[in-house]
């Protein structure tokens, strides 16, 4: 019996076994360094995390220095870009426990914990021409910081230039509630990682260049940050489990 491309039906069924072979192969051989066992707990991990974190007071208004933040209602912020503690992805897996890990391409921000599982939150990135790669580390953290605009955008912004001078901390300031600033050795390389009441640029790429998070999230991060952490941020969007196993799948499935 002959299929619709005129092959026997027999060689046709041979080529899908001989095709699930290879791939079984490679998972397997992808696996191979893997404990059942610790991915089980792995897993149970995240599932703990994520029903004690995840739900509507996780975005709620919240007062904080006597300054109230309004509530972040979830039509405003997709499900995929809400805080959330999942497996470490798999490309990012070579760096420490404590590393911040700023994927700009898929607008998410890593910070990796020591059980193989990491926090992970939306981000919003800076603008084509504005973003920034490479790694730094945390020299100074300030809670509702005032804003020095730099000269470069002083003389490109005119909101910014009425500030040149400094704008106190406070909700219009844009950068909210907390941020984070990145050193390379000792040199500030005038990149934030900084809070915003505007959760409509979360995912997008619309910043002068740095790292946005809603202002619930920058807190959560802040709190779980010490002075000296390393922060590496990477351009291209990294490949990740998800995207794995949709390949192994399309393989089996084609």
């Amino acid at each position: 019996m002959r299929t619709a491309d005129g092959r026997s039906r027999e060689t046709t069924v041979k080529h899908h076994g001989a095709r699930r072979i290879a791939v079984l192969a490679v998972v397997a051989f992808a696996l191979a360094g893997c404990s059942a066992s610790d991915e089980l707990s792995t897993l149970m991990a995240v599932a703990s995390v994520n029903s004690a974190e995840r739900g509507p007071l996780m975005y709620a208004e919240t007062v904080d220095a006597g300054i109230t933040i309004p509530a972040v209602p979830p039509a405003r912020l997709p499900a995929h870009l809400q805080r959330r503690v999942v497996s470490t992805p798999f490309a990012i897996r070579q760096f420490d426990p404590g590393t911040i890990v700023v994927d700009t391409g898929r607008r998410y921000l890593y910070l990796i914990n020591d059980d193989g599982t990491s926090r992970r939150y939306g981000i919003g990135v800076g603008r084509a021409g504005f973003s920034w790669t490479g790694d730094a580390t945390i020299k100074a953290k300030r809670k509702w910081p005032s804003w020095h605009p730099p000269k470069e955008m002083q003389e490109r912004d005119p909101y910014a230039a009425e500030w040149a001078s400094g704008m106190p901390g406070g909700l219009d300031n844009p950068l909210g509630a907390r941020a984070l600033y990145l050193f390379d050795g000792n040199r500030d390389t005038l990149y934030r990682l900084h809070g915003t009441n505007d959760p409509s640029s979360i995912g997008k790429a619309v910043s002068s260049g740095c790292v946005r998070m809603i202002n619930q999230d920058i807190i959560d991060l802040f709190n779980h940050t010490p002075i000296g952490t390393k922060v590496v941020v990477l351009g291209e969007p990294q490949l990740d489990v998800d995207e794995i196993g949709k390949f192994f799948s399309s393989l089996l499935n084609g």
